[in-house]
């Protein structure tokens, strides 16, 4: 592919994940892997190209653009470079009109700034690092450092390293063999809040596809009570085959149904001496890896978020027996989301 055939590759991408982000459709990662699935002509340099042009305009653009054409003009500004391959050439992007529309870039919109500190806009996207949560049943950190050129001990983390960009971990030996899980710092973190000891009764009320659920299994060294329970029927299903790669034997995982939740929990309640409360949520804090959720929140969605967050901490409520413990975290650095849920749960 031509550079200018590249540049018009990323604005039929960024349309699509435009089109997605405004009906709530794939993320941005699944529509790039399946557009290029039916374009084999792509090679790996081309791939790349493209994929840097994409997240460049997703990563600029705080306000989401009308049309992936107007994104990428938007990142012309200051680059010349850019700007030239937009020169009518066959399978390239058609030529810049004088006063032809463009975005301005802005890593927020006005008023989810006014939400986060500014001192954390800048750094919301910024690239995210590659981490790791070594898996203490199996291995050591240690003879995974021996495995992983470059790999560093995450400080703060009982098992936690964070490796160079571009390590392969997917096709990695300790990957296939469950020695490892691909898992942020700050989530590795949340399940070291747990505390979680062997004999005790977990639940993981929001499990998701159970990277949590995982990491406490390590720490329950797989003796007690595991419970994860979700309302996501794909992502539960997902638990299942990772744990039985980890080697943690004892999860038990259950679907729940939404607004009906209690049909399954209320057998667990007064039981559990833990109970992990991974809220869904706006995800501002996984912006570094996933750029284009900002062009999914809403202040009406924002408000049924922060509903059904307190809908899920009364649920675990429920379940914590006398002189027990809920652990209640989100991926956000909104208030709404997080200390004050807290202070209107109280």
């Amino acid at each position: 592919m031509t550079p200018a055939a590249r540049v018009q590759a990323s604005i039929e991408l960024l349309d699509l994940i435009i089109t997605a982000a405004r009906e709530n459709g794939p993320a941005a990662d699944t529509i790039i892997a399946n557009w290029f699935k039916t374009r084999r002509f792509a090679g790996s340099k081309d791939r790349r190209a493209i994929r840097d042009h994409v997240y460049a305009a997703i990563r600029a653009f705080g306000m989401m653009p009308k049309t992936g054409r107007m994104a990428m003009i938007g990142l012309t500004k200051g680059d010349k470079e850019l700007a030239a391959l937009f020169d009518g050439t066959p399978y390239g992007p058609a030529v810049i009109e004088d006063g032809e529309q463009r975005v301005a870039r802005s890593p927020l919109a006005p008023w989810l700034g006014a939400l986060i500190d500014p001192a954390e806009h800048e750094a919301l996207l910024d690239r995210a690092p590659l981490d790791i949560r070594v898996n203490s049943l199996s291995t050591t950190r240690e003879r995974m450092m021996e495995q992983f050129e470059g790999a560093l001990p995450i400080a703060g983390t009982r098992d936690g390293l964070r490796l160079p960009e571009g390590t392969a971990v997917e096709s990695s030996l300790a990957f296939r063999d469950g020695l490892i899980e691909v898992q942020d710092a700050g989530s590795q973190l949340i399940a070291d809040a747990c505390a979680a000891q062997p004999g005790q009764t977990i639940v993981d009320l929001c499990a998701g596809a159970g990277g949590k659920t995982l990491a406490l299994a390590v720490a329950m060294r797989n003796e007690g009570r595991l419970i994860a329970t979700d309302t996501n029927r794909d992502r539960i299903q997902r638990l299942a085959p990772r744990a039985e790669r980890a080697g943690a034997i004892h999860v038990e995982s259950h679907l729940l149904n939404p607004g009906a939740e209690r049909d399954v929990l209320d057998a667990f309640n007064d039981l559990a001496d833990v109970v992990l409360v991974d809220a869904p949520c706006s995800g501002s804090g996984t912006w570094r890896r996933n750029p284009e959720a900002r062009w999914r929140i809403s202040p009406d969605r924002l408000k049924t978020i922060n509903s059904l967050q307190g809908h899920v901490l009364r649920l675990g409520a429920r379940l914590v027996k006398p002189g027990g413990s809920m652990v209640y975290a989100v991926c956000s650095l909104i208030k709404s989301e997080g200390a004050d849920q807290i202070a209107n749960f109280l």
